[in-house]
């Protein structure tokens, strides 16, 4: 029985996994960011060989092939560079790089039609057809999209701070909480030209933090409560994301739909919120979506479903129970 490697190289942390074509995980390794937009076609590769080598525990097994799903795989990246790197691991077929959305879509099943969403520190939909990727909507980054991704819950939450300390917008509990994570003091009656001082402090905090840092603010969003503005910001964001799946989604075209990264799958709340919005724009009856983790056992799939293998229940079950088994 052929033996596969698959990782799910992600922008924080990578994972891989070593698996035989029945579906049975035999090793599970992790490692730190596997992008190599935002690393570099030497950070990535370390990345991924680090995993692969944890995954695959000092076995002299070879493997027929490794899949690498990572975000920016529509790029031209050099596969040769990643092979050269893993033929020493026992590789003795093809290096696929496939999209990070694949590997999210199958994490949640093993059929080839239908629906990705993924909303994290950015946001993207896809349609799957074919077991390939139809149509991707936003995943544009934070200057030109990633609507109601955390980035974008985190700025918001930035912005109606910023109101509520100069009066254009109401008072909110999210100011105490975003003042108490940045240090910053408050005194009222403490102003410089005729600016909060406060304000001003945060203008300086804010400006100094990457776009994407940003995304740090959006836990606040889910922590505050009943408050009437990190609701309504709450609410917009379901409303874009709604948006973004909606612009992906064709009525002939059924199918399972996936949802992960942190804003959907952390709150239940968060997952309703959209599948209503989502229902409201397209007038339609939604399937209720199936949440993942990662795409690390999608990767997997992937992984048989390129090289031929037959993915049927019983493999899937495999896969999932066994690759949950390792991660204990």
């Amino acid at each position: 029985m052929r033996n596969y490697l698959a990782i799910d190289a992600g922008g924080t942390s990578t994972r891989a996994v070593f698996f035989s074509a029945d579906g049975q995980c035999h090793g599970y390794g992790v490692s730190g960011g596997g992008n190599p937009v935002s690393r570099g076609i030497e950070g990535a590769s370390g990345a991924l060989i680090q995993a692969s080598l944890a995954a695959l525990g000092g076995t002299d097994k070879s493997f027929a092939s490794a899949t690498v799903c990572m975000a920016g795989a529509s790029l031209e990246i050099p596969t040769h560079l990643f092979h050269q790197r893993f033929a020493p691991l026992g590789l003795v077929g093809s290096l696929m790089i496939e999209s990070d959305l694949l590997g999210a879509f199958y994490s949640g099943t093993r059929h080839d039609e239908g629906y990705a969403l993924i909303a994290g520190t950015g946001a993207v939909a896809a349609r799957v057809s074919s077991a390939k990727l139809a149509a991707v909507a936003d995943g544009t980054g934070w200057l030109l999209g990633d609507n109601g991704s955390g980035f974008w819950l985190g700025r918001e939450v930035l912005r109606a701070v910023s109101a509520a300390l100069d009066g254009r917008g109401s008072f909110t509990v999210l100011t105490d909480m975003v003042l108490a994570d940045l240090d910053i003091q408050w005194d009222g009656g403490s102003r410089r030209q005729g600016r909060v001082r406060a304000q001003q402090q945060l203008i300086v905090k804010a400006y100094a933090l990457d776009p994407i840092e940003l995304s740090r603010f959006a836990p606040l969003a889910f922590a505050a409560g009943n408050d009437e503005t990190a609701r309504d910001i709450l609410d917009r964001a379901a409303a874009l994301l709604a948006q973004t799946l909606g612009a992906v989604m064709e009525p002939e075209l059924s199918g399972p739909m996936v949802f992960g990264g942190s804003v959907l799958t952390k709150g239940h709340a968060m997952t309703a919120a959209v599948v209503a919005a989502l229902q409201q724009e397209t007038r339609a009856t939604v399937m209720e979506p199936v949440t993942v983790g990662d795409g690390v056992a999608g990767a997997a799939v992937l992984a048989l479903k390129r090289a031929g293998e037959v993915v049927d229940a019983e493999v899937f079950a495999a896969i999932s129970a066994s690759l949950a088994t390792l991660r204990g």
